[in-house]
């Protein structure tokens, strides 16, 4: 709800990369209509611009460089847009980008989005928030209305990882292996589903890696939080993305067995089929396990 003092202002956002960015800008976006803005599809139409950034490609730095050029022609027809680049590449290249590209406004990292409204009032400063802490990410607004909140739903259960993939970038850029509450994840999954939600993809890096911390103060496996969130009704399906092979454990496969709810769906990254490749990728396991 807006104050008499606040004007309805237009924000457009632009994700890179992976789903979790997709969610992650949907919190964003949630988080600033206390703000007064109002998402649109439309840069020359916006007040602030947030490219949420990915950092898994070869060349994506310099992607997103061309991409905060091209922006120039907007920015010169309106002076007062705010331009935020966000995500892994934002956590990766630092105050360099603003070096590059001083129109940029604001940097701000994967892990401290729960700033952003902060950082935008204070946006003359050039702001920039970087740290790896999680902690404080996911104390959030409410989840959407049914207005935005689609069908299939993406939930973070998880972030970070602790496997330092030799190919990786993302323990750098998101940091060590965070789960989030079991109750807290609860009580996310209702708001989606009372908005319309059916299906909830459970979202994490290496999400079957969850240990989340339950009502009964135990480490909770992610069959564990499957099986929780399997009994809240009107959800009709459970996924999630994306798995790591050497947590891929009994209670995980039992689950695709007797839970319902749990679609037969699994994307696991094997990588390859030679241990010597396994091996120069740090991936952990061979290829007969």
């Amino acid at each position: 709800m807006l104050n008499q003092t606040q004007k309805e202002k237009q924000v457009f956002i632009k994700s890179y990369g992976c789903q979790m960015n997709v969610y992650d800008s949907e919190r964003m976006a949630e988080a600033l209509i206390p703000m007064g803005y109002k998402s649109t599809s439309r840069e020359e139409d916006a007040d602030l611009i947030i490219l949420n950034t990915c950092h898994i490609r070869e060349k994506a730095t310099e992607k997103i460089y061309s991409e905060v050029g091209r922006l120039k022609p907007i920015k010169q027809k309106n002076p007062d847009l705010k331009i935020t680049v966000a995500g892994c590449v934002a956590q990766a290249e630092g105050e360099e980008i603003i070096r590059r590209q001083p129109m940029v406004d604001i940097l701000v990292g994967p892990q401290a989005y729960h700033k952003l409204p902060e950082l935008i009032k204070n946006h003359d400063k050039k702001p920039v928030a970087l740290d790896l802490d999680q902690s404080g990410k996911f104390d959030w607004p409410h989840r959407g209305t049914p207005n935005t909140v689609k069908v299939s739903s993406f939930l973070t259960v998880q972030e970070g990882c602790d496997k330092f993939c030799t190919f990786c970038v993302v323990p750098y850029t998101r940091g060590q292996e965070y789960s989030r509450p079991v109750a807290e994840i609860i009580n996310e999954a209702r708001e989606l589903i009372s908005s319309g939600a059916r299906e909830l993809v459970l979202l994490g890096q290496n999400v079957n890696a969850y240990h989340g911390l339950g009502q009964d103060n135990r480490s909770w496996s992610l069959a564990d939080l499957i099986w929780k969130i399997s009994e809240l009704p009107d959800l009709q399906r459970i996924r999630f993305v994306t798995s790591h092979p050497n947590e891929m454990t009994l209670d995980l496969m039992t689950a695709f067995r007797d839970c319902p709810k749990l679609m037969p769906y699994l994307h696991l990254p094997i990588q390859s089929g030679s241990d010597r490749i396994l091996k120069l990728m740090n991936r952990k396991h061979t290829q007969a396990e």
